[in-house]
């Protein structure tokens, strides 16, 4: 079934139909558009979203990149910005096969559409021009019979006319046979216009409008079937994107489960660790032993003589370094150092040279050094800490792991200036060998400086080598390795060696008192020393007690101490009482005290 046998009369229904079917192409090739504008801006939002919620720092400098839920978060926000990409793709696979496309064939149908109707137009026309001619025809014909007929009554009542004269009879008679003549002539001209029209009839009705009708429906039906593709192109844009989508939602469930609890609480180990040995227990300080105490003629000590009050005080205030103030030099002490000491410290008791009890003197010292509590607000530092290039400022565990990323950084720049010298070198060569390519000397300032950065490279790798090896020493030393190596030795006790006397009169007593601290103390553990005066002899005791080996050198320039050198075999007269201080005798002879954090002991 056809439009030109069915529809041969509905030319204005096929009109009105035909405009329907472009005007729904026009608003779906509308809607795409408007369905293309909704992509791009949702893709153009997913993006803005996701810059907004990506770090604004570069990933190396980010701490924060190397927990597992950071990198899953920002593993999710790229596959986000994917996602994004991919409904741009949507809205220009839209824009470009289904809007374009479709609004130019809507255009090349409504050309089409209007040159069918204006021929179908055009045969109506001159269908009706047959007709008028036709009805222009029969009229005449109509005419002229009636002439004729009023001729031929006219002659007929002449001829009967007695009075009538033979002239007048025959004209007209003539005149009633030129009328029969022009009848039979437009009837002629009548019958053949009516074959003409009923032919031109015939052919507008089975032949020039039933093909211009089948055009009609081949175009549309031509425009709905572009029309169902467009539909499916509308589905098939979605299609093309969902493999890739269904990879980004992948990801983002691979995001989601990479998230490693224990790992993250690893890398905050990592990240963080400080590297500080913990702080020792503080003990108690009796004063009310200094109440009742007797002066004594030897030291600053207890009223026994022991110095159970100095090494108590030494012991509270040791190992509490990470937790005060960091880079602030202390003064060394001077009885260590070789100096004169003050007459209110050195002189022990009161003399009548300086006129002042020693009780005084302890006063306005213990009121002089205040203890700081611990705090871990000191821990993680000032906004206003200078940073070094050595990377001093850091926890010695943080410190470690800069200077070995520094290091490894310059090893890589090294070798990266290398290869290029070796390149340089190469086409240096082949400059030599075949001229027309190069001059040689053009590459000369290139491998000075080449050379140069090798050179400075050199000596900041061993720069950092030294800094890493001091860092590292600095770590091992913190976990109570006393065996690894340092670069230099930890500073001895700030409190001076016991005198001999002291020491041999009340080794019973110390023996039952245990050492508690056989670490020397920080830098910053004591902000006072305490200094007494050391006898002149030491008492020899029977026979060793042990054997220690000397892990450092020691100079041993003040009083009652002994020098030694590293790895000297010593041998250990009498243990650590709790000062800081070891008696030792050397082979070559020669006895005294040095530190105990300087040497390692074993007993018999």
């Amino acid at each position: 079934m056809d439009w030109g046998t069915e529809l041969w009369d509905q030319f204005e229904v096929l009109e009105r139909h035909t405009q329907w079917g472009l005007d729904l192409l026009d608003k779906y090739v509308k809607f795409v558009k408007e369905r293309a504008e909704v992509e791009q801006a949702y893709a153009k939002q997913l993006r803005s979203l996701v810059k907004k919620y990506l770090p604004k720092r570069p990933t190396k400098d980010d701490p924060e990149v190397k927990f597992s839920q950071q990198q899953s978060f920002v593993q999710l926000l790229q596959e986000v910005n994917d996602f994004a990409g991919q409904r741009e793709l949507v809205a220009e696979s839209l824009g470009i096969r289904v809007c374009l496309e479709l609004a130019k064939y809507s255009q090349e149908m409504k050309q089409e559409r209007k040159m069918h109707f204006q021929e179908g137009r055009r045969a109506q026309q001159q269908l009706e021009n047959g007709f008028k001619q036709l009805e222009n025809s029969k009229r005449k014909f109509e005419r002229d019979c009636r002439e004729a007929e009023k001729a031929a009554h006219t002659a007929e009542r002449l001829d009967q006319d007695i009075n009538a004269t033979k002239a007048d009879v025959e004209k007209a008679k003539q005149q009633a046979h030129l009328r029969n003549h022009m009848a039979e002539e437009s009837k002629n001209e009548y019958a053949a216009q009516l074959q003409r029209f009923n032919r031109d009839q015939a052919h507008f009705y089975f032949s020039q409008m039933p093909q211009i009708f089948d055009k009609l429906q081949d175009m549309d039906e031509r425009r709905a079937t572009h029309l169902g593709a467009g539909y499916g192109l509308l589905a098939e844009a979605e299609l093309q994107v969902v493999p890739i989508i269904g990879k980004c939602l992948e990801g983002m469930k691979v995001a989601a489960e990479s998230v490693d609890a224990k790992n993250d609480s690893q890398v905050l180990i990592e990240l963080h660790k400080s590297g500080f040995a913990r702080p020792g227990d503080l003990e108690f300080e009796d004063f009310s032993q200094v109440m009742n105490r007797v002066p004594s003629d030897s030291s600053l000590g207890t009223p026994d003589g022991r110095p159970e009050l100095r090494a108590a005080s030494s012991r509270s205030r040791a190992k509490r370094w990470p937790f005060g103030k960091k880079n602030k030099p202390r003064p060394p002490s001077l009885s260590l150092l070789g100096g004169h000491l003050p007459s209110t410290l050195s002189d022990g008791p009161s003399s009548p040279r300086s006129g002042r009890d020693p009780l005084a003197i302890l006063s306005e010292i213990s009121k002089s050094v205040k203890p700081r509590l611990a705090s871990f607000r000191s821990l993680r530092g000032g906004r206003g800490t200078v940073v070094t290039e050595d990377f001093s400022h850091l926890p010695p565990e943080q410190q470690r792991k800069r200077l070995q990323q520094q290091l490894e950084e310059r090893n890589r720049e090294l070798q990266k200036e290398e290869d290029q010298r070796e390149a340089l070198k190469k086409m240096k060569d082949v400059y030599e060998k075949t001229p027309q390519m190069g001059d040689p000397a053009s590459l000369e300032p290139r491998i000075a400086e080449t050379l140069g950065n090798i050179e400075r490279l050199k000596l900041e790798v061993q720069k950092y080598e030294a800094w890493l090896a001091e860092a590292e020493s600095r770590v091992l030393s913190n976990r109570g390795d006393s065996l690894s190596r340092h670069t230099r030795p930890p500073d001895p006790p700030t409190t001076a060696p016991p005198d001999s006397s002291s020491s041999s009169n009340n080794s019973g007593s110390q023996d039952n008192k245990e050492s508690s601290s056989e670490e020397p103390p920080s830098e910053e553990g004591q902000d006072t020393p305490i200094y007494t005066e050391f006898d002149e002899d030491f008492e020899e005791p029977a026979s060793p007690i042990g054997q220690c080996v000397a892990i450092y050198h020691f100079e041993g320039s003040s009083e009652g101490t002994v020098s030694m050198s590293e790895g000297e075999d010593l041998s250990l007269m009498e243990e650590d009482k709790g000062d800081g201080w070891t008696r030792v005798r050397r082979k070559q002879g020669g006895e005294g005290y040095v530190p105990t954090s300087y040497l390692r002991v074993t007993l018999n």
